[in-house]
């Protein structure tokens, strides 16, 4: 699946594709105002990956501490950009895309 089609998806309100993976669902549940379901997937996903989702969510929730916890955990710095860039950065990631030109 691509980026662009991961969006639709996701605009649509449809339901998550068979087999996605647990951090592409939390994505899905923030897109569709689920934001306690994707956190909840967050907290559940060990790794690099589950910790940008989580870092993702806390700064949307506006939480900069924790959010900035997280983003360490994820080794990574704490994102300048738009929400919804990085929305779209962890997704292409997750679904493994390595052009950002998508």
């Amino acid at each position: 699946m691509t980026l662009d089609e991961f969006k639709r998806l996701a605009d649509a309100g449809d339901s998550p594709a068979e087999g996605m993976c647990a951090l592409l669902k939390a994505l899905w549940l923030d897109a569709q105002g689920d934001w306690d379901g994707a956190h909840r997937l967050a907290q559940e996903s060990p790794g690099v990956d589950g910790s940008w989702v989580h870092a993702y969510l806390h700064r949307k929730e506006g939480d900069a501490g924790n959010a900035l916890y997280w983003y360490e955990r994820a080794g990574r710095g704490y994102c300048g950009g738009s929400l919804q860039e990085e929305w779209g950065q962890i997704a292409r990631s997750l679904l493994g895309e390595a052009s950002h030109g998508r």
